[in-house]
């Protein structure tokens, strides 16, 4: 087809349109493509959108800014997926309509001209139907009628102005139609506050290990301190065959319950609960209760096998076996995990493994499940997640993965390509001010914005970083802050987060000692601390501010000590602005001076108060002097008041 118009550079598509961007309900997808055509002529370009299942296209307008960037957005409104293209071309009603207003002025005879417009509306009447084609045929007939000077006058009217927009004369098109599209969710996907405990380690007798109905009883207490996911490690059946003991012994001691990742036993495998948590009803009773506490229960989604899951008997062909006849188990050289076996995604039977654990997954959203916590997910084919969270999606759109993957940015990112819609990340390994903000800014300016929700973990069972060892109150306080503050979802692992455990294993590593992953824990549930109350501020305070609720809507601020990181986030509409500035010391006080985001803000003075103390504060559109003390706040979350 003749076209007279380009449209080129257009953002935001992953790979040519081959994976979806991300957004949840009631966000705006906003496009921008560099759109030009050849001469002078008047372009019009348009975004047309739809659900994928539905046969309207809806249109909205894009609007010329500089050197050919075209821009314009249109809302998602339901779970799904939509699809989007583009549309442009040389709009003549409107490039005459231009070159009318001109010629008038200069005074020349402007009778040819009506006839030029009258024979362009002629045009767009003959596709009308209805009081759409009476409007344009109407403005034909004043166009021709036989005074002028009133004809004139009705071409420059506002009425004739908007005519020509709401009917433009499309020729000649151009369509950029790549099968853009976008996965719509829901709010949680983006907004999130996560816990992690062992529900073996709830009970409050010292003589047995916890139950779910244990875990009820905590319930309250989760809800205190605000957070809105309840995450547990595996609840299936623990194997006995090299069942590991404390501290990762290799060889676990009469009653040590093992790891709740080496899943599988006579007991069953990844559709049985371990009997000594409770039953499948006790589990779905739990589930309700927490949704009456404002709470969702996120489960974790391990592939991977005990040496004596009942799949090893049933399904050999799915696991790699040795010349000497035994099986292989996990190994991370040197790392070697001989309470796991890995499950053999190579095999020639892939289709039936596929299917399998795919009913592995469904049987839990079947229970109730909408959140899944995946193990290791950059260990398995990248086409089976895809393929897993896409026939579940269909099934259960409001079905939540979380990736568990601290590899390379390429393999993570790739995840979120396939279709996880929420990432750990490397938040634990920033450590400086400096190193926080280009990991940000890595994170919310570049293509990752469009399809990586970053979840980002302070601590995590398997994780205590060197920073974390021997550290002091001020630093557990001024982690959980920035966790909670730079991004929408975080989460602790907990109580061993409140409880400021710090204690590394001997073996030099990352890890804790007495590591919750080999032993049940008995803890005083009660227990009320600084953290416990930075818990309960911080959470509630990221609820009544919107700012708070995305991440990408962020700007820093140049600050004259290094040890200070100032941030900016704030809502779509600028109605709620969260100012945070971070003292990165947790043994000293520091201050400096903090500049002003003034594209947010605007060029005056304003007011500023504290949420986490109820102080205010006058800044000018200057540097603002700060003193953040770690031994009474190491933050300031700041509610920018605009007057």
């Amino acid at each position: 087809m003749q076209n007279r118009t380009v449209i080129d550079h257009v953002t935001p598509q992953i790979n040519n349109g081959r994976f979806p961007i991300k957004r949840v309900v009631g966000e705006q997808v906003k496009v921008t493509a560099t759109i030009f055509g050849d001469s002078h002529d008047y372009l019009r370009a348009l975004i047309e959108y739809r659900k994928a299942d539905a046969d309207v296209w809806h249109i909205t307008e894009m609007e010329e800014g500089k050197n050919d960037i075209w821009t314009g957005s249109f809302p998602v409104d339901e779970q799904g997926f939509y699809e989007y293209r583009l549309v442009a071309w040389v709009d003549h009603l409107k490039t005459w309509y231009r070159g009318f207003k001109k010629k008038q002025a200069d005074g020349q005879e402007m009778g040819v001209e009506l006839q030029i417009g009258a024979n362009f509306l002629s045009e767009k009447a003959e596709g009308l139907e209805g009081e759409d084609q009476h409007r344009v045929t109407e403005a034909i007939q004043r166009l021709g009628g036989d005074n002028e000077s009133e004809a004139v006058e009705y071409v420059l009217s506002d009425h004739f102005a908007e005519l020509l927009h709401d009917y433009p004369l499309r020729r000649m098109t151009t369509v950029y139609d790549r099968g853009l599209k976008v996965k719509v969710g829901r709010k949680r996907e983006r907004f999130s506050s996560w816990y992690e405990i062992f529900p073996r380690s709830t009970s409050p007798d010292i003589n047995r290990n916890g139950t779910f109905k244990d875990v009820e009883e905590l319930l309250p207490r989760i809800q205190e301190f605000g957070f809105d996911v309840l995450y547990f490690p595996p609840i299936h059946p623990i194997g006995f065959r090299n069942r590991k003991g404390r501290n990762n012994a290799v060889e676990a001691m009469e009653g040590e319950p093992g790891s709740p990742w080496a899943i599988g036993s006579e007991e069953g495998g990844h559709k049985s609960i371990l009997s000594e948590l409770g039953t499948l009803e006790d589990y779905q009773h739990l589930m309700g209760r927490a949704k009456e506490f404002g709470m969702e229960i996120a489960l974790d989604l391990a592939f991977q096998c005990a040496p004596d899951h009942p799949y090893i008997k049933e399904h050999p062909e799915w696991f790699i076996w040795r010349p000497d006849g035994s099986i292989m188990y996990a190994e991370n050289p040197p790392k070697k995990y001989q309470d796991i076996v890995p499950i053999n995604f190579e095999t020639e039977d892939w289709k039936a493994l596929w299917k399998e654990l795919l009913e592995v997954t469904l049987y839990w959203c079947e229970a109730g499940v909408r959140i899944f916590r995946v193990d290791n997910p950059h260990t398995k084919p990248y086409r089976f997640w895809e393929y897993i969270i896409r026939e579940t999606n269909e099934r259960y759109p409001d079905v939540i993965f979380l990736a568990e993957a601290f590899t390379r940015p390429a393999i993570m990112a790739e995840l979120a390509k396939r279709g996880f819609q929420q990432s750990y990340t490397y938040f634990t390994w920033r450590t400086s001010a400096a190193e926080m903000r280009e990991y940000l800014e890595e994170l919310t300016t570049t293509e990752l914005s469009e399809y990586m929700q970053p979840n980002f973990w302070p601590n995590t069972p398997d994780i205590l970083a060197y920073e974390m060892m021997g550290a002091n109150e001020n630093q557990f306080v001024k982690r959980l802050l920035l966790a909670a503050t730079l991004s929408s979802s975080y989460g602790v692992y907990g109580p061993s987060y409140e409880l400021m455990e710090n204690r590394g294993n001997t073996n030099g590593k990352e890890e804790y000692y007495d590591s919750e992953k080999y032993m049940a824990r008995h803890y005083d549930w009660s227990y009320r601390n600084r953290i416990t109350d930075t818990y309960r501020r911080i959470n509630r305070i990221r609820k009544e501010h919107a700012a708070l609720q995305q991440t990408n809507n962020i700007v820093f601020t140049d600050s004259n000590n290094p040890n200070l990181l100032s941030y900016v986030k704030y809502s779509d509409d600028r109605s709620s602005i969260v100012w945070c500035i971070v003292n990165f010391d947790p043994h000293n006080p520091q201050d400096g001076y903090c500049g002003v985001p003034t594209e947010i803000v605007g060029h005056r003075n304003f007011q500023v108060q504290d949420l986490l103390t109820g102080a205010t504060y006058w800044w000018n559109t200057g540097a603002n002097y700060v003193r953040l003390d770690p031994g009474f706040w190491p933050a300031h979350v700041l509610e920018v008041r605009l007057q």
